[in-house]
């Protein structure tokens, strides 16, 4: 993990401040404790962001990148489970809300940036700034629907129709992530991937 220098954080902390502010209005005391609290960090590709079986003591809040979640099965492969990207936030949710042992694994596919903030030291804002809740409420509900809309696509949806609802949804995972990812988070083969895309499924 790679700190940046202090020229970059204006335009970084900008960008999400910009995101947040579309949410709830952030004071100025706000941002400057934000900015206070936490700091602009860096992966490199390939980079393991939270280990299976660490706990998940930051949030991440993605400026620039992409990052892989998976679960590991008791054979070593891998499970997919989601991805994230610019102005998602990066964490592995069970583990970070209950601080307990992350079942899952973050990697960066890309060269990541981020803004990382302590579990801790959100809570101290949370207190402090009330009106924060609101901005966590929202991501909150972005993130329930989400959830319940790739719990709907794996149980209802045929393998081309969860193809076509993330190519949909998020057309850039289809040409920024490698295919094998792609078919694990779909929930089926390398193979019946390759006949989605190629039209002969």
């Amino acid at each position: 993990m790679e700190q940046f220098s202090e020229g970059w954080h204006d335009a970084m902390y900008a960008n999400m401040f910009a995101m947040f502010n579309r949410l709830y209005p952030l004071s100025a005391e706000l941002q400057e404790t934000i900015r206070r609290h936490s700091n602009v960090v860096s992966f490199k590709k390939k980079a393991i962001i939270l280990e299976h079986g660490k706990v998940c003591r930051n949030c991440y809040f993605a400026l620039k990148g992409l990052v892989r979640a998976y679960y590991i099965k008791d054979n070593g492969k891998e499970v997919t489970s989601w991805f994230m990207k610019e102005s998602d936030i990066v964490i592995s949710v069970r583990s970070f809300f209950m601080q307990t042992n992350s079942r899952e694994v973050l990697e960066a596919l890309e060269e990541t940036w981020c803004v990382s903030l302590r579990v801790d030291l959100l809570e101290e804002i949370y207190h402090a700034f009330p009106e924060f809740n609101f901005v966590g409420r929202k991501l909150t509900q972005h993130y329930y629907i989400q959830m319940e809309d790739r719990a709907f696509s794996l149980r209802m949806d045929d393998a081309k129709q969860r193809y076509d609802r993330l190519m949909a949804q998020h057309p850039d995972i289809i040409t920024r992530v490698p295919v094998n990812y792609i078919a694990s988070y779909l929930g089926i083969s390398a193979g019946t991937l390759s006949r989605i895309r190629s039209g002969n499924y």
